[in-house]
């Protein structure tokens, strides 16, 4: 497959009528349906009202996602099919977080699931390294226990899959190289990289130029239109040195220098499933990502992209019927996972 070319990846930037419906765009056709929908700001009524910390951001952004939790799409009765639990696992320097393992009410004995083994999936919520929360990711978990039985039958091994976007994408591809270099075991059997960060907003001189023509997305090559990835260049970056504290040369956060900085590159990693959004900066570095990993490294890949729509645009804008299509495509696309035989 050719590379996408410059008119093809403009096309995917277009925007959706039904996105611009209900977001506040200056060229918004449609503003009494805006009035109606609105992405709110800070109320009198909001505990951190008044505030512009980050931690008020943090705060009104989880708010904000709650009060449209109940809008997402389900396929099917999903809550009475699923058991979940808290607990506390140790972390570096003495710290502790807390994890939530949900698992499917199984209807029949486990053994009956070959052999008892279930497949194991581990999922990282987004929020860009320093937002979000546990319950961001309770739609997708309770989707793929509910779905478990089915999948597990079609396999025998037990399996490990990393899944993260903006935060999730990029902790997800980065733990995937981790764990192939050191020998986990038993290893990874797929990634799940949704909306990824995967060169960090890198500078486009900074990109070997074999790829700079299908690097249009990135915010010092094209303004971006996305209503939820917002900022330009100088933002972003600003962003991860000073919040973040990230080192920009470490393919520890910066997941595409692993093909420039490891003797193996890309390659040995398992089969990945990307979900990618036209609107959203990050979408051109996803997009050679999965050609990297398809043409260069001999990756299996499978790949959803949404022409018109931003940035987590499925939680975000829970109304809109594509929010639909893309739950429906990650129960897709993690079963095509579950069911990749390991080269």
């Amino acid at each position: 497959m050719p590379p996408r070319t410059r008119e093809e990846l403009r096309t995917l930037g277009v925007v959706d009528p039904a996105l611009s419906a209900v977001v506040a765009w200056p060229h918004a056709p449609d503003i009494q349906e805006l009035e109606k929908h609105p992405i709110r700001d800070p109320q009198p009524s909001d505990p951190y009202y008044g505030r512009d910390d980050h931690e008020a951001r943090r705060e009104h952004r989880a708010a904000r996602l709650r009060e449209l939790h109940h809008l997402r799409h389900l396929p099917g009765p999903i809550p009475d099919q699923v058991e979940e639990e808290d607990r506390k696992i140790p972390v570096r320097d003495g710290a502790e977080i807390t994890v939530r393992i949900y698992k499917p009410k199984m209807g029949e004995p486990a053994a009956h699931v070959q052999g008892g083994r279930r497949p194991l999936v581990v999922m990282y919520h987004e929020g860009g390294w320093s937002m979000g929360d546990l319950s961001d990711e309770e739609v997708n978990c309770r989707l793929f226990c509910s779905q478990q039985c089915r999948f597990a039958r079609r396999r025998s091994l037990s399996r490990l899959h990393c899944r993260r976007w903006f935060g999730r994408g990029n902790i997800a591809a980065v733990l995937t190289h981790v764990a192939r270099d050191e020998g986990l075991s038993p290893p990874l059997t797929g990634q799940y990289l949704c909306v990824p960060v995967i060169t960090c907003f890198r500078r486009p001189e900074l990109i070997p130029e074999r790829y700079r023509d299908e690097y249009l997305s990135h915010p010092g090559v094209t303004q971006g239109t996305d209503p939820v990835l917002k900022g330009d260049l100088e933002q972003h970056e600003l962003f991860m040195r000073l919040l973040l504290q990230a080192d920009p040369e470490s393919p520890l956060f910066v997941p595409f220098l692993f093909g420039e900085r490891c003797p193996r590159g890309h390659r040995d990693l398992p089969p990945a499933y990307l979900q990618v959004c036209g609107l959203d900066p990050l979408r051109d570095e996803a997009l050679v990502y999965e050609r990297i990993l398809r043409e260069e490294a001999g990756v299996r890949t499978r790949l959803d992209l949404y022409k018109g729509l931003g940035h987590y645009f499925w939680t975000n804008f829970p109304r809109l019927e594509a929010g639909r299509r893309f739950v429906e495509d990650t129960v897709q696309g993690v079963k095509w996972l579950l069911e990749q035989q390991r080269a």
